[in-house]
């Protein structure tokens, strides 16, 4: 059954929301997601609110096989009231590479806001973590006041959907995870490098890692929007080859309170390779979807780089 571990507080700032899986045995052992067939979402206090009086609470949620490291710049240009936290999801690029096996990507992301000490003021998610977090907000009466969807792979309807799009992610699929690779290490890894690293990340992630991937793309024209009442501002890059801006704008439009911000020059990682424009968009949603915090521009700089860790999708 699904359960959760310690909530963070000033003493302790890490929350573990824990699934136990009921795995099936496979010649005569229990096959499981980590040792003792257990996986787990890790969501983590990354800053406290920096402003007096009550704080907005961000949780932010990197994509397939990324890391929370894709948030730095945005740690350091949020505003002074953002309380802001991340989950390190089952699918990240130091989880365990059986989570596909079993179970529902929603449900991760579900536990992750049950982690949150107080609940979750606004829901930041990235490209493959888009589709099951909108699952998982429209499952639930306590839902944050507002969303940010990052890259997000999204279709009006299931017609829209042909054999050319799966041979596109199949076959590219290592294309997206080389983007990833490029936009966090910069000039410090060679294109052959980089190339050989996206090919073994995607032997890692494997066939059922994609088939969660696509699977969960394949659901999105059936996703009841219209539950989506809060505030939702939907990011895109421009040049994004994974993501298409069409499948942006398609969500933006179909919310009932949907509004898309279009970044030119820029592809999937939009809060890494503009993350001031980023920061400005999140405020501006953040104002509109809890009016009463301040967000004034943050007067610290951004926190030291952290040791490299490839960021994907």
């Amino acid at each position: 059954m699904p359960g959760s571990g310690d909530r963070a507080t000033a003493a302790g700032p890490a929350a573990r929301a824990v699934v136990q899986a009921a795995a099936p045995v496979q010649g005569g052992r229990r096959a499981g997601l980590g040792l003792g067939g257990r996986r787990e979402v890790v969501v983590r206090l990354r800053r406290a609110s920096r402003a007096p009086g009550a704080a907005v609470r961000v949780l932010v949620l990197h994509g397939l096989a990324g890391s929370t490291a894709v948030w730095r710049a945005y740690e350091g240009l949020a505003p002074e009231c953002v309380e802001l936290w991340d989950g390190a999801l089952p699918w990240g690029a130091d989880g365990d590479p059986d989570w596909s096996l079993f179970g529902d990507p929603a449900e991760h992301v579900a536990h992750a806001l049950d982690a949150v000490p107080g609940g979750v003021d606004v829901l930041v998610a990235h490209s493959f973590t888009v589709g099951p977090a909108l699952e998982a907000v429209v499952r639930r009466d306590a839902r944050p006041r507002g969303i940010v969807a990052v890259a997000p792979f999204h279709r009006r309807g299931p017609a829209e959907f042909s054999w050319d799009d799966a041979a596109y992610y199949l076959n590219g699929f290592h294309r997206i995870l080389e983007e990833g690779l490029r936009i966090s290490a910069g000039d410090r890894l060679s294109p052959q490098l980089r190339a050989a690293m996206a090919l073994r990340v995607r032997d890692r992630i494997g066939p059922y890692g994609w088939q969660q991937f696509f699977g969960a793309y394949l659901r999105s024209p059936f996703l009841d929007v219209g539950a989506l009442g809060m505030p939702v501002l939907v990011v895109a890059g421009a040049e994004d080859f994974a993501a298409p801006p069409d499948d942006a704008a398609a969500l933006a439009a179909a919310l009932p309170d949907g509004r898309l911000e279009l970044f030119d020059g820029c592809g999937h990682f939009a809060m890494a390779e503009q993350p001031e424009r980023f920061a400005d968009a999140v405020r501006e949603l953040i104002r509109n979807a809890v009016p009463e915090a301040g967000t004034g521009t943050p007067t610290r700089p951004f926190p030291p780089d952290p040791p490299y860790a490839p960021e994907l999708t």
